[in-house]
């Protein structure tokens, strides 16, 4: 066949156009790809492709048994580089890749679909043709989500790598379906409020653990199809329970039958390698200065959200995107044109995206995953910010570990690591996370990080856990982290789930639900865990005992707790404390009860002020501590 056994069609307007090459179409998942229809009484799927370096453009796949000579498009005569047309016959789950000539070069391309809805499970890596027409159950979610996802609401995430939460006989993944039953039974049963996934979007490259994605629009074939995925997201939202999924717009691998070198030009990799190639990941960076590109990586974005509910999308690796000399020499990297080392073209893609995303899905969030000091990384980009809503807290992650990691008689050298977080806490809406990144690469377990004994390990990782959720922010832990695994994660493997016959273990993931539980109820946690009226020291000067004590409070004068760290092994008869009001200060958690595993040292569960100055109060409780541990107190 010819070029004329494919139709001319086209689904793109001028308008479209104009958006496209301006960056500013922000749903071209419609319009590019692959989408069944019946035209002229004839079923089959139309096909479009953004290639402007090519010379010729076709399709090949199951239905013309990956013959480049017979289904050829047909190119816009707009200058836009997009080519289209419409095939009969082809019909859904037939594979397909675009096969292309080069202008540039003379050569031949055979490319998957960037825009593909799914694929070919790896190592197979040819697109497939598919619509998908789920019949969503969310909607009492999807009307009530902005209440669940308000700054001032509790969010505490679980961070979940699909591939390796739980594996079943013979060391096999979860498929969505499975996840949709076991995964949100258990998310729910441990009170998180959301759940994080590390990228379910198409890659290769399973130890890349999804981060070097391939399919910007497609969802990992190995765990099912794409409404199978969306199935499972259904099943979080009924059960009243967000989603976040991992997005990766810095970078992509390099892979022959994908992004890279798409038309035999530099398409969507910035040409200069200086801009365009991260050696860190050795991978290439997406060319933010291109509008065409910037409109394809915000139509991802808009994509998870709109077509698959997401509540949040989490940015990786934004430092990377920010810096022109992230990661690189002196003389690897060029200025701006103010001489300054920020990615303008980068910063400019951010904000429109953050500013795309809160304009079109109320009661959603982007989180960032950047550690540096760039400033107002959660200020709304009408105020000069970057935009997102959240940001992770690396500063706390780092110091705190340190902390915990420092064998207990030297904490009293070492007492600013663990305040030294409150003096920025509140420059940035803070998320503290302790993730995936925290548990691989030799690392460790958090778990393996404690020093001491059995005892010690387990009283450590409750008091850490019990100081990050009493915190300001929001907080994240990965898979693992709240049963005490004690090998570093592993992908290949499962959680050791069998950790939980044993009573420390079992201790520690009841306190971790108990946690989200307090973190939930106790609205001092949450209501103002972005302000600095939410936190108020009551002295963290207590460096030879390592003992801190704070309040959390809430909009409401009465509506306050008192937290008292202890982080040495040591217990305390009638520690003295003050207190903003008399009253009885009645315990709410204690991470040394039996019932965690603890000691059970603390016999009582209230104290009654006295009016005696204690911290510059004119009232306080005389209290006994019990040994490393967090406890928690409200008054009656």
């Amino acid at each position: 066949m010819s070029s004329s056994s494919v139709k001319k069609h086209s689904l793109m307007s001028e308008f479209d156009i104009y958006l496209f090459k301006a960056g500013k179409h922000f749903k071209l998942y419609e319009k590019l790809g692959a989408h069944l229809m019946t035209l002229d009484g004839e079923e089959g799927c139309f096909f479009a492709v953004y290639a402007p370096a090519a010379d010729g453009v076709a399709v090949v796949g199951d239905f013309n048994n990956w013959d480049s000579g017979k289904h050829f498009l047909h190119v816009r005569f707009d200058s836009s580089g997009i080519w289209e047309g419409f095939i009969p016959g082809v019909k859904k789950g037939d594979a397909y890749k675009f096969k292309m000539k080069s202008s540039v070069d003379g050569g031949y391309y055979e490319k998957a679909d960037p825009y593909a809805r799914h694929t070919e499970t790896p190592p197979h890596t040819a697109s497939k043709v598919w619509d998908s027409n789920y019949q969503w159950g969310d909607s009492q979610w999807m009307k009530t989500r902005k209440a669940h996802n308000e700054l001032d609401k509790p969010y505490s995430i679980y961070e979940v790598h699909l591939g390796s939460w739980k594996k079943k006989e013979g060391n096999q993944s979860l498929t969505y379906q499975d996840h949709a039953d076991q995964l949100v039974s258990y998310v729910k049963e441990m009170g998180f409020t959301h759940v994080e996934l590390l990228p379910i979007m198409e890659h290769p490259y399973e130890p890349s653990w999804g981060y070097q994605v391939t399919g910007f629009f497609a969802p990992t074939s190995r765990f099912g199809a794409p409404e199978d995925m969306k199935y499972m997201v259904d099943r979080f939202h009924q059960e009243g329970i967000g989603v976040i999924l991992d997005w990766v717009p810095a970078h992509f691998p390099s892979d022959a039958f994908a992004l890279a070198r798409f038309d035999g030009s530099h398409v969507y990799e910035h040409p200069d390698l200086r801009k365009g190639y991260h050696p860190d990941w050795r991978s290439l960076i997406f060319n933010f200065e291109r509008n065409e590109i910037r409109s394809f990586l915000i139509s991802s974005a808009m994509f998870w959200m709109g077509e698959y509910h997401a509540d949040s999308l989490r940015v990786d690796a934004v430092a990377s995107m920010l810096y022109l000399d992230y990661s690189r020499e002196q003389g690897e990297w060029e200025p701006n044109e103010y001489g300054g080392n920020e990615n303008l073209a980068a910063v400019s893609f951010i904000k429109d995206f953050n500013a795309a995303i809160y304009a079109n899905y109320e009661g959603t969030h982007t989180i960032a995953e950047e550690s540096t000091a760039f400033s107002g990384v959660t200020n709304p980009v009408d105020q000069g910010g970057l935009g997102f809503g959240m940001k992770w807290m690396m500063g706390w992650m780092h110091d705190t570990l340190n902390y915990f990691g420092t064998d207990p008689i030297f904490r009293k050298y070492h007492q600013n690591n663990i305040t030294f977080s409150i003096v920025y806490a509140f420059s940035e809406n803070f998320c503290l996370p302790l993730s995936h990144d925290e548990v691989v690469h030799g690392k460790g377990s958090i778990m393996q990080r404690m020093p001491g004994d059995e005892w010690q390990r387990f009283a450590n990782l409750r008091c850490l856990y019990s100081y990050m959720f009493t915190h300001p922010g929001t907080k994240l832990l990965f898979m693992g982290n709240e049963i005490g695994q004690y090998d570093e994660w592993n992908f290949k493997e499962s959680i050791q789930w069998n950790l939980l016959e044993y009573k420390p273990h079992k201790g520690l993931q009841t306190l971790v639900k108990d946690l989200n539980k307090l973190y939930k109820e106790e609205t001092a946690l949450s209501s103002l865990q972005f302000d600095p009226k939410g936190f108020e020291w009551v002295d963290f000067s207590d460096h030879e005992k390592s003992i801190i004590t704070y309040l959390r409070k809430g909009n409401d004068n009465d509506d306050a707790l008192l937290v008292v760290c202890n982080f040495t092994p040591e217990s305390w008869k009638g520690y003295r404390i003050g207190v903003p009001q008399r009253g009885t200060w009645s315990i709410v958690l204690n991470s040394d009860d039996e019932k965690y595993y603890g000691s059970g040292f603390l016999k009582s569960s209230a104290f009654e002020s006295q009016k005696t100055t204690s911290h510059g109060r004119m009232f306080s409780i005389e209290m006994d501590i019990p040994p490393m541990a967090v406890v928690v107190l409200k008054l009656d």
